[in-house]
């Protein structure tokens, strides 16, 4: 504590000159707190001792295949794919969304069993069915219903493996982005846009204005959430002839045999991909978290940003 005049008590001191219990501010650690960092520290060092020892791993051989042109090209096509898909999905999720919220009967009814049935029945089957459309429709037509046929083409030639890929990847993510945009929506208090529409404010502005910028506080997380999943489900388009990251590699270790360094490299462009991401999500909540007193954010990252935060406001106190 800081020596005080004789005169002046801490009370009458102005509340950024007195002294900062930092004691009282930060929570002592807990025993079972220190007990569990040491547990995790062991397990960790073990595990990095392994990953360092272990001769089958062949670091090596990881190095000379991370930055290999098989490899950087499926890295390239499941960017491609993500992108693709989710912008499919962000916008067909959009359009679900406003059906399930309408008043229209019908459109509730068309939303919800779409809906219902890409969320019910798993990505690979349907990635499996959109590569084999043409065994159901073996030719494709253009014209009017019941009437003349415009143009038409060949299902095998028109539907490759990356177009069942796009088409699967997107009308599963819509799926699942549409009950992720009703859920934000939804979140929004009823009273405050009865108020705005009351002041005379049109739709569209209370829309853009008031409930969207709220909302995006509970679309964003589960939005990345779905994106991150979105990445890794590319994977599965090695089982329809895909070229992505899964099958460059698949492609490679065929041929040498080195599986698990192959599949070392995969995980590696994996994790690198999906951090980025967590980074972008990281600062996007953070922005649309402004004014709020929980960001929401639970990641490390945050938390260490935040732990930071605070012990220079405690050490500027302390200073003056």
């Amino acid at each position: 504590m800081a020596n005080l005049p004789s005169n002046q008590t801490e009370i009458e001191l102005p509340l950024t000159q007195r002294p900062v219990d930092v004691a009282r501010a930060l929570a002592p650690r807990r025993p079972a707190t220190w007990v569990l960092s040491i547990v995790t520290v062991l397990v960790a060092a073990q595990i990095v001792h392994l990953l360092l020892t272990n001769a089958n791993f062949e670091w090596d051989v990881v190095g000379q295949y991370l930055n290999s042109e098989t490899v950087l090209q499926g890295v390239v096509m499941t960017l491609f794919l993500t992108v693709t898909a989710m912008t499919i999905g962000l916008i067909l999720g959009g359009v679900l969304a406003v059906c399930r919220l309408s008043d229209n009967t019908l459109l509730r009814a068309l939303a919800s069993s779409y809906i219902w049935f890409f969320r019910g029945t798993p990505q690979l089957v349907q990635l499996i069915f959109w590569f084999n459309i043409g065994l159901l429709v073996p030719v494709l037509s253009i014209g009017i219903p019941f009437g003349p046929t415009f143009a038409s083409i060949e299902s095998n030639t028109l539907v490759t493996p990356l177009l069942a890929a796009i088409v699967g990847l997107g009308l599963h993510d819509a799926a699942y982005q549409a009950e992720i945009y009703r859920a934000g929506l939804i979140s929004v208090d009823e009273g405050q846009l009865e108020a705005a529409q009351a002041l005379g404010m049109k739709p569209v502005r209370v829309f853009f204005r008031i409930q969207l910028p709220q909302a995006m506080r509970f679309i964003v997380p589960p939005t990345f959430n779905s994106i991150i999943a979105l990445v890794k489900g590319t994977s599965l388009v090695s089982v329809i002839g895909g070229a992505e990251l899964l099958f460059s590699v698949k492609e490679i270790y065929s041929q040498t045999y080195q599986t698990v360094p192959l599949l070392i490299v995969a995980s590696i462009w994996y994790l690198f991909i999906t951090t980025v991401l967590n980074g972008v999500q990281f600062f996007i909540e953070r922005h649309y978290g402004r004014g709020s007193s929980r960001t929401g954010s639970s990641s490390i990252v945050a938390r260490f940003f935040d732990r930071r935060a605070a012990e220079r406001t405690l050490n500027r106190g302390m200073e003056s």
